[in-house]
């Protein structure tokens, strides 16, 4: 039996918030295989303190701390002075109390191992448990996604992209071990630094949950589903409104496009008009994926592995998606997902609506792919045996 302590830049709950999602079921199989685990994690939502018990039979402690502002001046200082760069007290670190609350646990428990969730919010405690084995999940580089949104022209991401690598030079490298998500992050993290022994442990999916249903699909449905306060999901749907559909309208005039998830902005909204459905927060996005005809995931932006797109290969539906999109997923194209460039999605959306055996052969291998890959089990036993080889190796 293992005992880990959990410090979070989140809370595990709502799972509707893809950062949150890992934690979740991650806790949830490890508590299940005779884990202990206490979690301290940071919470920036009013409602996250009334939401612990979506998650308390998986911790043995838990303790939530709000996140304090941190203003350009302490990154900025941070970078100049390297000695500033990795807490040394609690009046020294961005939150005070998380120092606090990681000493005081550590004198209490002996962990037998300490995992970190986030990247700027938690690497700087490392010297509260340099002793002992470590291992931080800041799910991505967050200098991928810079990157990617530089490429569009975003003119903050530029300013923001040559800061955040040099951060990401430094955060990990007291650490044991850095897990990421897709081959893509680990491959940018090296390339910064690299000293990294960076592993990847892709996210899994809820195989119960995510499975194919005895529905007839909606003939000329797209699907898109996405928490849209985050900016690359709002990108993608202004394509799929603006670009896409207004292509694919005059070869399928009964075509239709369903936005589904929370938070749609006003614009997004004012859209919505008979061939645009904007549903906002669902309770469940399974039975959109069940009958909608084709997931289209136009991304230009982002980093990471996009459980979105696990979750509609998982149910059948065919899937038309940028390469950006299915980042850490082994797809291949044309076998188990349709790939193309932004300026290519609509056309090959065209031709997949009139091409019924295709959509039947991409659900099929789609689907395969993410039973024989892709499930929350494999993900802890992934972490499992990297808990394994570093507590070894200590």
């Amino acid at each position: 039996m293992k005992t880990i302590l959990l410090v979070s830049r989140c809370p595990p709950y709502p799972l509707h918030l893809g950062d949150r999602l890992i934690i979740w079921h991650l806790a949830r199989e490890l508590s299940q295989r005779g884990y202990v685990i206490d979690l301290l994690a940071l919470y920036d939502r009013d409602d996250d303190p009334a939401q612990l018990d979506q998650y308390r039979a998986f911790f043995r402690h838990i303790k939530l701390i709000q996140e304090p502002q941190r203003g350009p001046f302490a990154y900025l200082r941070r970078l100049i002075d390297r000695s500033a760069r990795f807490a040394v007290s609690a009046e020294s670190s961005f939150c005070p109390p998380l120092w606090r609350a990681i000493a005081d646990s550590l004198s209490r428990h002996n962990y037998d191992l300490v995992h970190c969730f986030g990247s700027v919010s938690v690497y700087e405690f490392h010297a509260l448990f340099a002793d002992r084995p470590n291992v931080i999940t800041p799910y991505e580089s967050h200098a991928l996604y810079l990157q990617s949104a530089a490429a569009q022209g975003v003119w903050s991401a530029r300013l923001r992209l040559p800061l955040v690598r040099r951060f990401e030079r430094f955060m990990f490298t007291p650490f044991d071990r850095t897990v990421v998500i897709s081959a893509a992050d680990r491959a940018l993290l090296l390339d910064v630094q690299p000293a990294l022994n960076v592993v990847v442990i892709p996210n899994g999916i809820e195989h119960e949950r995510f499975q194919p249903r005895e529905l007839e699909r909606d003939p000329y449905t797209l699907l898109f589903v996405g928490n849209y306060e985050y900016a690359p999901n709002q990108d993608a749907a202004r394509i799929l409104v603006g670009r896409v559909l207004p292509q694919v309208r005059p070869a399928y005039p009964k075509a239709r496009l369903q936005l589904v998830g929370a938070n749609p902005p006003d614009w997004l909204l004012d859209r919505a008009r008979g061939h645009i459905e904007v549903t906002g927060r669902v309770p469940d996005v399974a039975p959109y994926l069940a009958r909608a005809t084709v997931f289209v995931c136009p991304l230009r932006i982002g980093a990471g592995l996009k459980n979105k797109v696990l979750e509609a290969l998982a149910m059948g539906i065919p899937v038309v998606a940028t390469p950006l999109s299915v980042d850490g997923i082994d797809v291949r194209g044309g076998e188990s997902a349709l790939i193309a460039e932004v300026d290519d999605i609509a056309g090959k959306t065209i031709e997949l609506l009139g091409d019924s055996a295709r959509r039947q052969r991409l659900s099929h291998n789609g689907r395969a792919l993410i039973q024989a890959r892709y499930s929350w089990e494999r993900t802890a036993a992934s972490y499992e045996q990297l808990y394994e080889e570093i507590c070894s190796a200590r």
